[in-house]
C-alpha cells in the first residue's frame, strides 16, 4: 500500500512503530520499557520493506529519533539503510515504551482478567491508562507537542505502539478514536507552512 504524498510545506514526521518481536502463533505477552526484545525475521522483513516503501516515496529524513529499545533501534537500522545519506539515530527517552507495571510481560488472558476490558479499550481510544501502568502521560503529551511544534528537519521517529499514540493525544488528532499502530505500520503528521499540523496517515503497513 502506498503512502500519501505530503504537500509542500513544512517538515513532515513519520512515525514508525517497530517490527514484529514474536513470531507467528507466538504466544504474545504484554510487553514495554522491561522487556527489550529483539526483531524476529519476520519483523526485520518489515523493517525492510517500510525502508523501501519510504525510499520509493522520495522521502528523505534531516534526522531520526528512536526508543532506546533494541526493537527500535534494529527497525530504524534497516529503514536508515535506504536512505541516501547516512543517518545516525539517536535514542530519545521520551519515545520509551511504557512500563506495564503488574502486567508487564504477563499473558494478554491474564492482563484482560486483572483490569478488565474496558479498561484496555479506554487505553487504546483515549489513551487513558489502565491501573497499574507506568505511563508518565503529562510529560510524553509535553515532549510530543514541544518536538512536532518546533522541529525544524523532515524526521523518522521509531518507537513503541504505547508512546506513539501520544503523538495523536497531543494534537487531538486521533483518527475516528482508533490510536494504536501495528507492527511494521507508520503515521505521517505534516507541519504546514503556516505551522498548522496535519494528520496525512495512520496505521499505513507497506
Amino acid at each position: 500500500m502506498s503512502g500519501p504524498m505530503p504537500p509542500p510545506g513544512g517538515p513532515m514526521f513519520v512515525i514508525v512503530r517497530h517490527g514484529n518481536t514474536f513470531a507467528a502463533g507466538e504466544p504474545a505477552p504484554r510487553i514495554g520499557a522491561r522487556t527489550d526484545l529483539p526483531l524476529t525475521p519476520a519483523g526485520v522483513a518489515q523493517a525492510e520493506a517500510l525502508g523501501r516503501h519510504f525510499a520509493q516515496q522520495g522521502w528523505h529524513f534531516g534526522r531520526a529519533l528512536v526508543s532506546p529499545l533494541q526493537r527500535t533501534r534494529a527497525t530504524a537500522a534497516a529503514i536508515l539503510a535506504h536512505q541516501p545519506a547516512t543517518l545516525r539515530p539517536e535514542p530519545c527517552e521520551w519515545l520509551r515504551e511504557i512500563d506495564h507495571g503488574p502486567d508487564e510481560d504477563r499473558p494478554e488472558a491474564e492482563v484482560v482478567a486483572r483490569i478488565g476490558p474496558q479498561a484496555l479499550a479506554a487505553w487504546d481510544r483515549e489513551g487513558t491508562p489502565p491501573p497499574g501502568w507506568i505511563v508518565d502521560a503529562p510529560e510524553r503529551l509535553h515532549a510530543w507537542q514541544a518536538f512536532l511544534t518546533t522541529a525544524a528537519q523532515p524526521t523518522l521517529l521509531v518507537t513503541s505502539n504505547g508512546a506513539a499514540r501520544f503523538a495523536l493525544l497531543a494534537l487531538g488528532l486521533a483518527p475516528g478514536g482508533a490510536l494504536k499502530l501495528a507492527t511494521g505500520a507508520y503515521g505521517l503528521i505534516v507541519r504546514e507552512a503556516d505551522g498548522a499540523l496535519r494528520l496525512a496517515a495512520w496505521d499505513v503497513r507497506p
